[in-house]
């Protein structure tokens, strides 16, 4: 066997050699590697993943974040899902479900489903997950995706029947959300699912060496029939510059959200597919709620006043949708009436705030994620502060760290983002602005009681058109009260290479390797 190989590998580089000599035109040694030494067919199906940032953790319950959800998508599985193509909401562990009445959801299941444990997915298995999800000893982040349930029963042992306290317009997009993922009771209790992770998903979990990768394999007894992809490796790359250069020579497939200062970069790339879509991710300036001066309203106006987005909008090179609105284009609830509510661009009265105020020179700390996108829009911001008075320094950290750094309030601004993975924008403003949630997923501390109840009753209404007026107020406050500065809505964007088929990436940025092949 040994000989074979050297045999063939001898064989394969003088033919790269040769081709190259030949003039053939710009086919680097890369092309031949990333696109499989054995050829269309034979390629290996393995693929590797480069993130610039490492996993916080890989329970669904525990962890609220975009980059530990890609490799949780993965192993785990919700009830339902949300089609990539048409956003629509559709049964996956479900089989079906009814409403009796407004405040009651009856699901069955689908049998023969089995964890990677071999632990059975049924009602138990369900009741087990959302109570755990619901239980405030668990201290869930995102426990209030089914904040108003009352109580899940096992009717038998493949149906569930929920209860909601009130009815619950987005309960789908709730149940059909990352963070509501079903898990293995036997596992959850005989290990850490943060660390060894056990779902009914297509991949099942190898190894996490933090800081470095996550390695999953396929799972030959997957539901729906074994996934194509032997073997996935999440690669943490903290410098996405060296991601490309990955991608470039084979030892990366599949990169996405690209910084627009590398979109000429991967456009000029031969034998790569540039994939990109307008999403439903916000990008938003928040201001700590709980220190003086970011809880009063002129301050806020001042610092709104102050920046001009489109300065940063234009660096994104298309990368990026301009929107006033914190309900974006692609999420329920918006309506681009209430695009002319916020504050715009007008240096000249943020100065004069500042002035009247008392704010000149004063000193802010501005804490920011270690990703490209984040570190550029807050150069961009602390220069236009500096313009109108306001000092601003900046504190940079890694995700994981940065996340709890702003749960915990140790800043005075900052820069989040949500990719409002359920599209819905009761599940948008619920978590990130409510009172319920301050320093958990609402992490600028916004209290307001008028707020709240604009966002409860957007919750409580079944009728689309009610929730899409309660939204629409509810939107308008938040601009009036200058709670955030929205810089941008995205752009989901992803580059593969030439083998790589069958990704498909819907606007909240998710994706599935289920479909995914190598040729």
């Amino acid at each position: 066997m040994k000989k074979k190989y050297w045999s063939y590998l001898l064989s394969a580089l003088v033919l790269a050699v040769s081709t190259a000599l030949a003039g053939c035109g710009g086919k680097s040694a890369s092309n031949h590697a990333s696109s499989g030494s054995q050829g269309k067919g034979n390629v290996a199906q393995e693929l590797t993943y480069a993130t610039t940032s490492d996993v916080v953790g890989l329970s669904p319950t525990l962890t609220n974040d975009s980059v530990s959800s890609k490799v949780i998508d993965q192993v785990y599985e919700t009830l339902f899902v949300r089609d990539p193509k048409t956003m629509e909401i559709k049964p996956h562990l479900a089989e079906s479900y009814e409403n009796p009445n407004d405040k009651t959801w009856v699901i069955k299941l689908k049998q023969g489903i089995k964890f990677h444990d071999g632990t059975d997915f049924n009602a138990e298995a369900v009741k087990y997950t959302f109570d755990k999800l619901r239980d405030p000893k668990t201290a869930a982040p995102r426990a209030s995706l089914l904040e108003p349930v009352e109580s899940v029963e096992v009717k038998d042992d493949y149906t569930v029947v929920i209860t909601t306290k009130y009815p619950y317009g987005p309960m789908l997009s709730a149940l059909a959300h990352s963070n509501a993922a079903i898990i293995s009771p036997t596992a959850d209790q005989k290990q850490d699912l943060m660390k060894h992770p056990v779902g009914t998903g297509p991949f099942k979990f190898v190894e996490w060496v933090p800081g470095d990768h996550v390695t999953l394999e396929k799972n030959d007894d997957y539901w729906q029939g074994a996934p194509k992809l032997e073997k996935v490796t999440f690669k943490v790359v903290p410098e996405v510059t060296t991601a490309i250069s990955m991608l470039q020579t084979g030892d990366v497939q599949f990169i996405d959200n690209i910084p627009a200062e590398q979109l000429s970069r991967i456009e000029a790339m031969k034998n790569v597919q540039f994939i990109k879509k307008e999403g439903t991710p916000v990008y938003y300036l928040g201001f700590n709620m709980k220190k003086k001066p970011m809880n009063e309203l002129a301050f806020r106006q001042a610092v709104s006043y102050a920046i001009n987005k489109d300065e940063y909008i234009q660096q994104l090179k298309g990368l990026g949708v301009k929107s006033n609105s914190v309900i974006g284009p692609k999420v329920f609830g918006y309506d681009e009436s209430s695009e002319n509510v916020a504050y715009i661009y007008d240096p000249q009265k943020a100065k004069q705030l500042i002035e009247e105020q008392g704010y000149k020179g004063i000193a802010v700390k501005m804490l920011v994620a270690n990703t490209a996108a984040h570190r550029k829009m807050a150069e961009i911001v602390q220069a236009q502060l500096e313009e109108v008075g306001i000092h601003t320094e900046i504190e940079s950290m890694e995700w994981g760290t940065f996340l709890d750094s702003a749960r915990q309030g140790k800043y005075d601004i900052t820069f989040l983002s949500w990719a409002n993975l359920t599209a819905d924008g009761s599940e948008l403003f619920y978590p990130n602005f409510h009172s319920k949630n301050a320093g958990a997923t609402n992490r600028i501390f916004y209290n307001n009681p008028t707020f709240d109840k604009l966002v409860e009753e957007s919750r409580n209404a079944i009728d689309p058109e009610v929730r899409k007026q309660k939204l629409k107020e509810a939107n308008e406050f938040l601009l009036k009260d200058a709670a955030v500065v929205v810089m941008n809505h995205g752009v989901v964007t992803a580059v593969v290479d030439q083998s790589v088929k069958g990704l498909e990436i819907d606007p909240t940025g998710q994706w599935s390797l289920y479909h995914v092949h190598r040729e």
